[in-house]
């Protein structure tokens, strides 16, 4: 995968996104391997932008390992600043399942009672409704039941 060249002030907003980060993945005396390459990519698919300690004193490996991370996971090099190599990739879009089964989500509903003598303001009271409950007139939240269907509608032939 090439790598992705990104503009100065790209870069830039990327590093002050990363400032805050902590390293995901460490890469130890054994250097780059591949287990380490996959650990680095699927924190890239989770994250999109990661930190990664390298635990080498040679300052031209990390260079190399740094340009070699960033051609074989197609990603961008943002910043290489003492052991710390910062790479970012944009995360791939995330597929949702949409379920048959789910209901409805909750929601809050205002309920308003209104003074008997007609002479004070309505009460206004928020109220967090589950999918399966009801509002009734009174202002009470029952739990909403599945309509029977009659059998003889079910048989058909």
């Amino acid at each position: 995968m090439p790598v992705i060249q990104l503009t100065p002030s790209e870069r830039k907003d990327q590093r002050a996104l990363a400032h805050h980060l902590d390293p995901v993945v460490f890469i130890g005396g054994d250097g780059l391997t591949p287990a380490v390459t996959r650990e680095i990519d699927l924190a890239l698919n989770a994250h999109g932008l990661i930190k990664v300690r390298v635990f080498s004193d040679d300052r031209t490996a990390r260079d190399a390992m740094l340009a070699q991370l960033g051609e074989q996971l197609g990603a961008a090099p943002i910043q290489h600043i003492g052991k710390l190599l910062v790479l970012w990739r944009p995360m791939p879009p995330k597929e949702r399942a949409d379920r048959e089964d789910r209901g409805a989500g909750p929601k809050v509903v205002k309920v308003l009672k209104f003074s008997k003598s007609g002479n004070h303001r309505p009460q206004v009271k928020k109220i967090k409704v589950l999918g399966n409950q009801r509002v009734t007139l009174g202002g009470e939240v029952k739990r909403a039941r599945k309509r029977q269907t009659s059998p003889k509608k079910s048989v058909r032939p």
